[in-house]
């Protein structure tokens, strides 16, 4: 007989919030920032308040149903790793259905945001979703699912110029790989911190495919960011102070590198937290230089 009692209102909201990792905001600020500053290129300064609104709550909804997602795809994997084990699918708090739910309803929400926009956006806002529910599944055959969390991560990008000028021009593609690089570095570091576990559990990461060379190749995944990115602003006609601010970025990506070298557990696992410091650093930076070349 079950003599578990009910869950309340506020046991089961907080459950939901840790679902999303609401306490957790790194993980959505690392896709806004990239996505801001595709906004800010697109309009050539400020987008306005509705496609601020729209992309902002857009990010943070589809990241929280990524969550969902991808703790119902790994509850059978984060219960053997310590970092996830009381995960609330996997300590059994929360159903899978449940979650599922949680995650369908903010996607539906999200997508009710890209209805106010156009048709080409709300095209590519499909595409997002199918990226989002594949990406988990991937760990379990693809050598660098990493790359395909980039992909992801990324559909905010093109989402952003068709919103503001309905086309995909060549500054895009230059922004998306940039952010590719970024995504691999910064996700390799938080591979990093699971290696172990994940071996036992025969999973795929960029870690255990780089083995040995996961410190030089998370350094050249952000020479590859920082690159693209420069090229942007060679192409958008950005100055002074948006190269500024990539060099700023390039010494955070510099000291992330100095964390990682011994490959210790909470080294990489903070200068994975210290990520959003860097996309914040280069919006900024976009932000400034538009206002100064106004």
């Amino acid at each position: 007989m079950n003599t578990t009692a009910p869950l309340t209102f506020r046991e089961r909201w907080s459950l939901y919030l840790d679902l999303i990792r609401w306490n957790r905001p790194q993980g959505w600020l690392l896709l806004l920032w990239p996505t801001l500053c595709a906004l800010w290129l697109a309009a050539g300064g400020f987008p306005g308040w509705h496609l601020l609104l729209v992309f902002t709550l857009g990010t943070i909804l589809m990241r929280s149903a990524g969550c969902a997602v991808n703790d119902v795809a790994d509850q059978d994997f984060d219960r053997h790793v310590q970092r996830t084990a009381q995960r609330p699918i996997t300590s059994g708090k929360l159903s899978a259905k449940e979650a599922l739910m949680v995650g369908a309803v903010l996607a539906l929400i999200s997508f009710a945001l890209v209805l106010t926009i156009n048709p080409y956006t709300i095209g590519l806002s499909f595409g997002a979703l199918a990226v989002t529910i594949v990406y988990p599944f991937t760990k379990r055959f693809f050598a660098m699912p990493q790359a395909v969390l980039g992909v992801a991560f990324s559909f905010g990008i093109p989402m952003a110029f068709t919103a503001i000028q309905n086309q995909i021009p060549p500054v895009v593609w230059w922004l998306m790989v940039g952010n590719l690089g970024w995504v691999l570095a910064y996700d390799t570091e938080y591979a990093m911190v699971d290696r172990n576990d994940d071996l036992k559990l025969g999973m795929r990461t960029s870690a255990i495919t780089l083995g040995r060379f996961d410190v030089i190749g998370v350094m050249a995944f952000y020479a590859l960011c920082i690159g693209c990115w420069a090229m942007v602003g060679y192409l958008a006609g950005r100055g002074g102070v948006y190269q500024l601010s990539l060099a700023l970025a390039a010494g955070q990506a510099l000291y992330h590198g100095w964390l990682i070298k011994g490959r210790e557990r909470e080294a990489c696992f903070k200068a994975f937290r210290l990520n959003h410091w860097l996309g914040l650093t280069v919006w900024l930076g976009l932000v400034a230089d538009t206002l100064v070349s106004a």
